[in-house]
């Protein structure tokens, strides 16, 4: 199956919300051509992921598809808009592969809030709808659940040259 690294539009969001017949978050995945990938290994000394309670921490993850960043650099200078929102899909899906991970299933999951690094030259003010990727990503797969608050922030770079990273903090449906 090729997998499909497109920016997700907002008509296959509204298309795949609760009312559509693809409700499970698996099944929405797989009709966006999208699989959930093994979560990648901590870069350094931490932890990928720390459950507390009915929460779970996901430490900031980067767009690695099979183990390598496809793209490196800083949006505004080698970077585009599109790309940027793209690879923030990537991180976004890794991040959401992290909680799985957690807890074995998407459908007990919810996204309360993430928080978007986006490396950027100083004249870049867009970061907000690069972070769209991953907000468009969670609505996707999820639907209501993957509803969320958000910060997006410029950084001058991230570790290994990546574009954008996505933290995030996920619930668990008792």
């Amino acid at each position: 199956m090729s997998v499909r690294w497109g920016r997700i539009t907002r008509e296959e969001v509204t298309f795949l919300n609760p009312l559509s017949l693809s409700n499970e978050p698996a099944r929405r995945l797989a009709a966006l051509g999208l699989v959930l990938p093994a979560p990648p290994a901590p870069a350094a000394n931490y932890v990928p992921t720390r459950r507390v309670g009915q929460y779970i921490y996901v430490a900031g993850q980067l767009p690695f598809t099979n183990g390598r960043l496809a793209l490196t650099g800083i949006l505004g200078d080698c970077i585009s808009l599109e790309q940027g929102q793209q690879q923030c899909q990537i991180a976004a899906l890794n991040a959401l592969a992290a909680g799985v991970e957690v807890i074995g299933s998407m459908s007990e999951l919810t996204v309360i809030h993430i928080m978007v690094f986006v490396a950027s030259v100083p004249t870049f003010y867009e970061q907000h709808l690069v972070a769209n990727g991953a907000s468009d990503l969670f609505r996707a797969v999820l639907g209501d659940s993957g509803v969320h608050s958000r910060s997006a922030v410029a950084t001058p770079c991230l570790p290994l040259n990546a574009p954008v990273e996505v933290q995030a903090l996920f619930g668990v449906r008792p």
